[in-house]
């Protein structure tokens, strides 16, 4: 990776961190503070108060990120923290349960991951897509792991309100370095006009990477409202000791991860990487339900299943940027992040109707089914295109003004952009499709035999 990628990797995953951190510290404390509103001690409005971001965030992720391919991935970013920063403000303002509820879903509305993903693609070549990924992955990843640690103390010493200035001051914190750190795209290529949007969601590729991601967050909700409790019950944990096994577990799944996405890369394993993952999350489902009564087997299922959704949280982004259509990159991250939201969102309710039915076990079974539905759907996905990218001198007769627009229209040509001063044109292409005869033809270079 080049230093420029490297910047634009860790700057979008620390922005993304610090916007995930506002979610994650409010996570393990939230129940018991509703109680403290007026209307709060209706369990029913203080789910609500709690799920609506996931609501709003699914509502609009496809919007922000239509938006993000038409007027920018920037503005569209500081937009998103701007409403997510008032929603913030207005929760630590909130006199009762109500507010509390239009308070969260003010942060929701600002749903930037699409249009954070599809910059991120815009800035790292295809080879090392996953990579960053990866690093954005992880870094959430890590945030998740020490708000368990750090959120009941953070609440215990300056209280909720204090929570939301935090959560606040981040998401601010965030434009800085966005506008500052983060570099801008290269003048923009041109590439086709975007397919409609009906079109892109009817994506047959598209369709199982979004019913992939709505699996894996259906699967972590609905598991982790059964795996606590068998800490407790079964293994004897306390839960303010909880943190001293997701910690460990987490950061030993980043470390498998890693060589895994490198051998991924190198070999354009992409599909066996996916298929691997699917399969490990579904073991460690199993073993849940073999095994789940001990805090060696619990920690073993965990570090299955955290090794597993880092590689996903990883590589089914970097799959949908590079299978969809490049002008619409926003639009079908959108799509995709919705449908994460969405599988977060239904996760807890659908785990706790089946484990009211069939406790425990019934929850496992469930996401072994549906875990072995993905991977079953998944095998038939085609592999990922390569793509690469290639440069061209321009001939002295070639018309400078029109020859963007004509190189993007040539079959297996993704992207096409003209550096004028130099003649030189750079085409990101697809190695199955295209026709390199073709692209020397319009650029009055000698054709090769």
């Amino acid at each position: 990776m080049t230093r420029t990628e490297w910047r634009a990797g860790v700057a979008l995953a620390f922005i993304l961190a610090l916007r995930m951190l506002g979610l994650f510290l409010v996570l393990p404390v939230f129940s018991v503070f509703a109680r403290t509103l007026p209307g709060g001690d209706n369990i029913f409005m203080a789910g609500l108060a709690f799920g609506v971001f996931g609501l709003a965030q699914a509502f609009m992720q496809i919007p922000f990120g239509i938006a993000s391919d038409r007027f920018g991935r920037k503005p569209v970013i500081v937009f998103g923290l701007l409403l997510y920063a008032a929603g913030s403000l207005m929760a630590m303002w909130a006199p009762d349960i109500w507010w509390m509820t239009a308070a969260r879903a003010l942060q929701g509305l600002g749903a930037i991951s699409a249009a954070v993903t599809a910059l991120a693609a815009d800035l790292v070549r295809e080879q090392h897509r996953t990579k960053v990924m990866a690093m954005i992955g992880s870094t959430i990843g890590l945030v998740f792991a020490a708000s368990l640690v750090i959120a009941p103390a953070l609440y215990a010493a300056i209280g909720m309100d204090g929570l939301f200035l935090v959560i606040a001051g981040l998401a601010l914190l965030a434009i800085p370095l966005l506008l500052k750190v983060v570099p801008d795209p290269v003048a923009p290529p041109v590439v086709q006009p975007p397919p409609p949007l009906a079109e892109v969601l009817a994506d047959g590729q598209l369709m199982r990477l979004n019913f992939g991601v709505f699996t894996v967050h259906l699967v972590q909700m609905a598991m982790f409202l059964v795996v606590p409790r068998a800490l407790v019950e079964h293994a004897g944990v306390p839960v303010s000791d909880h943190w001293q096994i997701y910690l460990p577990v987490v950061l030993a799944s980043f470390v498998l991860m890693v060589p895994a996405i490198i051998w991924s890369e190198k070999r354009a394993r992409h599909r066996t990487l996916l298929l691997a993952a699917i399969a490990a999350m579904g073991a460690s489902q199993m073993l849940f339900l073999a095994t789940g009564d001990s805090t060696m087997t619990i920690a073993g299922g965990l570090f299955v299943f955290f090794t597993a959704f880092n590689l996903l949280e990883a590589s089914l982004p970097s799959l949908v940027s590079r299978m969809a259509p490049p002008s619409a990159k926003g639009a079908a991250l959108g799509a995709f992040n919705t449908a994460q939201a969405v599988g977060a969102a239904l996760g807890s309710s659908v785990g706790g109707a089946i484990a009211l039915r069939f406790d425990a076990p019934g929850v496992f079974v469930f996401c072994i089914v549906l875990s072995v539905v993905w991977w079953l759907w998944a095998r038939t996905m085609r592999t990922p295109p390569v793509v690469a990218l290639r440069e061209y001198s321009i001939g002295d007769h070639v018309d400078l003004d029109t020859l963007r627009t004509r190189l993007a229209a040539l079959p297996g040509v993704r992207e096409a952009s003209v550096e004028a001063e130099r003649r030189m044109a750079y085409v990101k292409v697809n190695l199955e499709t295209w026709d390199e005869e073709g692209v020397r033809r319009l650029l009055d270079l000698p054709v090769t035999s």
